[in-house]
């Protein structure tokens, strides 16, 4: 589906994702607060795992021929991105207070 998009579509839709990620980054660094990356960490993590969950999609052989499967793809793989990353950053806390 990115693949298809021309360099502004591309660049627009990278943009429009980064806005929208950093709005919801600073809302989770509320909610996480020390067990998150901070607004910016959050925003780079949530863009980068949106992008990558529809890569990974269409490397699987899902074609999205509606829109709205691919923003949910990208969505679940953003937060699937953060909650490995903060999952591997409590483990690793907590290996090393003991």
């Amino acid at each position: 589906m990115l693949s298809s998009l021309d360099t502004s579509s591309l660049l627009f839709a990278v943009a429009f994702v980064a806005i929208v990620s950093l709005l919801l980054g600073t809302v989770l660094d509320g909610v996480m607060q020390d067990e998150g990356f901070g607004p910016f960490g959050n925003m780079i993590i949530i863009t980068a795992g949106f992008f990558l969950g529809i890569f990974a999609a269409n490397r699987w052989g899902i074609r999205f021929t509606e829109l709205e499967v691919a923003v949910a793809t990208g969505l679940g793989g953003a937060f699937v991105a953060l909650l490995t990353l903060s999952l591997a950053k409590a483990g690793i806390e907590r290996a090393l207070r003991s």
